[in-house]
């Protein structure tokens, strides 16, 4: 039996990802107690329609039961005929601050902290800490919108079951902030800037026409030889170590050129190497003309 418990900071996206295992085929529970984790799999165990694929929600909105979750996780992940994934979904305070600001909904300790949402965000961080640090999987939405994260489930659980690992690449604009889930990064911004010829400014790493022109001196040529010559000698040693996910970022300055011709360009190129690969460029849309 496959078990999935999302877990992460109140304001980050659990209910999005939620919703998406829902639609993949899990049979989804929100706001479940810890304790309550091994009875409620045996039920679904006993069930006359043995359920295969389990979601589970659980954060501090189970108030005083939550302070053992640490613990009930250890023990479900003994089990030797569970499959338990942990994924743990974060975001800045500040962003999270926004969020409850914007929405005008409150924080599940709001009570506990007379409403002061800083504290109520800082305690709830401190109380998640141990289990953040044995999570699977750590999805980052500071800087994604929903439809980017739930593109993100559907990638790590569609195809988990398969050998062979996944790879993201993604692009970003070090101006809006760098991509905090990425694995490797690499930054371009070395690189002669696009943004510069009035031609091609309103255009993307997307199309040939910028893609040529950043391909067109020699030293992007040379970095784009030595980076396919490092990502092929490093990813079969991920494999080798059972990584499942592997997330590559390209940043540049606002993330609409260099950084997105990269991104294509590795993520052909892996492509033609048969690994399984999805391109997401984060700061594409940004301050667009």
């Amino acid at each position: 039996m496959q078990v999935v418990v999302v877990t992460g900071m109140s304001g980050s996206g659990k209910s999005s990802a939620m919703d998406v295992l829902e639609d993949i085929g899990y049979y989804c529970i929100d706001n479940l107690p810890p304790q309550l984790m091994g009875r409620f799999i045996e039920i679904c165990r006993e069930s006359e329609n043995r359920l295969e694929r389990i979601a589970i929600a659980a954060d501090l909105r189970s108030g005083e039961m939550f302070a053992n979750a640490y613990r009930c996780l250890h023990r479900l992940e003994r089990q030797q005929d569970l499959d338990v994934k942990i994924l743990y979904i974060d975001a800045e305070d500040e962003v999270l601050v926004k969020r409850y600001k914007e929405t005008r909904r409150k924080h599940p300790l709001d009570e506990k902290f007379s409403g002061n949402l800083h504290q109520a965000i800082a305690f709830e961080r401190e109380q998640l800490v141990q289990i953040k640090g044995i999570a699977d999987y750590y999805i980052e939405t500071s800087y994604q919108s929903a439809s980017q994260l739930k593109e993100q489930i559907r990638e790590i659980f569609l195809e988990n079951k398969t050998d062979s690992m996944s790879i993201k690449v993604t692009s970003f604009g070090f101006k809006y902030g760098v991509s905090t889930e990425s694995d490797l990064v690499f930054d371009v911004r070395c690189l002669p800037n696009p943004y510069y010829v009035k031609e091609l400014r309103s255009h993307t790493g997307c199309e040939a026409c910028v893609q040529d022109y950043v391909m067109s001196f020699e030293q992007s040529q040379q970095l784009m030889q030595k980076l396919t010559d490092l990502l092929d000698f490093l990813i079969p040693l991920y494999i080798h170590e059972g990584k499942s996910r592997l997330v590559i970022s390209f940043g540049c300055t606002g993330g609409k050129h260099r950084s997105i011709t990269f991104a294509e360009r590795i993520g052909d190129h892996l492509t033609a190497k048969g690994m399984r690969v999805i391109k997401q460029h984060r700061d594409i849309e940004k301050d667009r003309p």
